[in-house]
């Protein structure tokens, strides 16, 4: 199996209730495990793009692309930020609308 070189993954937040989301084949998923990684720029680019209805619709908010690494074939975020956003609420989850 090839090395992919620099892979990405494209995320947003679901506007209704600001969940994190992971876009898989034209949609969207609640895991990062579950969401595509591109190993192509052009292909990461292309889903960013379509990606554009869902914000026109008012589904998500601000789609963006960021680097993942592969580590034991599991997908890994690089940046801290993504990390915590793939971890779920840093809030205590007993409060607020977690909590239902």
């Amino acid at each position: 199996m090839a090395k992919i070189q620099d892979p990405q993954m494209l995320t947003a937040n679901r506007l209704v209730d600001g969940d994190v989301l992971y876009w898989k084949g034209g949609d969207w998923v609640l895991t990062l495990a579950a969401g595509d990684v591109f190993a192509d720029p052009r292909d990461a680019e292309a889903a960013l793009a379509a990606a554009q209805k869902y914000v026109t619709g008012n589904v998500v908010v601000a789609p963006y692309l960021f680097d993942v690494k592969l580590v034991g074939g599991v997908v890994r975020p690089v940046k801290e930020r993504e990390i915590i956003r793939a971890a779920g609420p840093t809030v205590r989850l007993d409060l607020g609308k977690q909590s239902a």
